[in-house]
């Protein structure tokens, strides 16, 4: 490996595309942050260049459940990073994530999928949820005995209305709807949270961020490790709802447990989850690196990883995308020739 000539962390300027996760707080620890718009349509490095402002140091690729937004990803002069978090939704991005020279993963026992094939398991993240600045208690009347803020259609969310509809035939105190998540928690004595394909979700961390006494689902993926049943939380079985409504029952007789509950899940929140918190932990992680001999390690390897990886999803949203324009780009992306 050469000599590690990375610049600090203050110095470097980071081109953020995508979801706006952690930017904010990012934005603090580096010289300069430009998000660049996507707007739906893949983009290449002279329009991210110009967009910018600058050529970047980092290019930091958020989320945000699309296509793969970025064309010639295997060729751009920068280290770059991709902010994983849909994988429970999209099968392909452990694939997609070769292309960069790092990865973040939201879910934890996703991970193994994401470390095949990568010399090093070092360059993939785990970096769970968190929740915003403004997610914090109020003082609120209490309403509703369990609450779920969300949206409900069996067409989109078919385990998530099922689960709901049984458990409003047998907790006459369930409130289910949508609006600000803020105004809403407040007022409940428990909130609900579902994990329609079981992943640890952002509700979890803005539940416990908002003071709230949280009921969520056992679902993996580090949630243990974070979080203690019990403790900070009370969770349950999404296949027995009996045992659901018995944990409700008996939580809401003993309101003093759950107040002592949420006050501890507060606490681990408000310590350990807080937007500024994934970014500080973003940026010690990538100041670990010796950033130009990832950069180059992808280049010399831009041919090979093109065909083994990105070709293959490009062909695929080329046959599989309505949209007659984007099947086009990514069939001309497909068959690039890499020297």
């Amino acid at each position: 490996m050469s000599s590690n000539t990375t610049k600090p962390l203050s110095e470097l300027k980071i081109a953020w595309g995508g979801g706006l996760y952690f930017a904010n707080t990012f934005r603090e620890h580096v010289k300069e942050l430009r998000r660049f718009p996507i707007a739906g349509k893949p983009r290449d490095w002279d329009y991210i260049v110009e967009k910018c402002g600058f050529v970047p140091d980092v290019l930091v690729f958020a989320d945000q459940s699309r296509p793969p937004m970025l064309l010639g990803i295997e060729s751009y002069p920068c280290l770059t990073i991709f902010l994983s978090v849909d994988s429970h939704i999209h099968s392909w991005y452990p694939l997609y994530a070769q292309a960069f020279d790092l990865c973040t993963v939201s879910l934890k026992d996703h991970i193994p999928n994401y470390t095949e094939g990568r010399s090093s398991e070092d360059t993939v993240l785990w970096l769970p949820p968190f929740c915003r600045t403004q997610d914090k208690p109020r003082d609120e009347k209490k309403e509703w005995d369990l609450l779920f803020v969300g949206n409900v259609g069996k067409d989109i969310f078919p385990k998530r209305t099922r689960l709901l509809q049984e458990l409003s035939e047998k907790l006459p105190g369930l409130h289910v709807t949508t609006g600000p998540y803020r105004d809403l928690y407040p007022k409940a004595r428990l909130i609900l949270n579902i994990a329609e394909r079981g992943d640890m979700n952002y509700r979890l961390f803005e539940v416990l961020a908002c003071g709230g006494c949280l009921v969520t689902p056992k679902i993996g993926h580090g949630q243990e490790e974070l979080f203690t049943d019990g403790e900070d939380l009370f969770t349950y079985d999404q296949d027995d709802v009996d045992g659901l409504v018995t944990l409700v029952e008996n939580l809401l007789a003993d309101p003093a447990r759950c107040e002592a509950v949420a006050r501890s899940g507060h606490e681990k929140v408000n310590a350990n989850h807080r937007e500024w918190r994934r970014g500080e932990e973003f940026g010690q992680w990538i100041s670990s690196f010796d950033h130009q001999a990832l950069i180059e390690k992808r280049l010399t390897h831009k041919k090979a990883m093109f065909n083994s990886t990105l070709k293959l999803i490009y062909l695929h949203f080329a046959e599989s995308l309505d949209d007659d324009e984007l099947r086009q780009t990514y069939l001309r992306a497909s068959q690039k020739r890499l020297v």
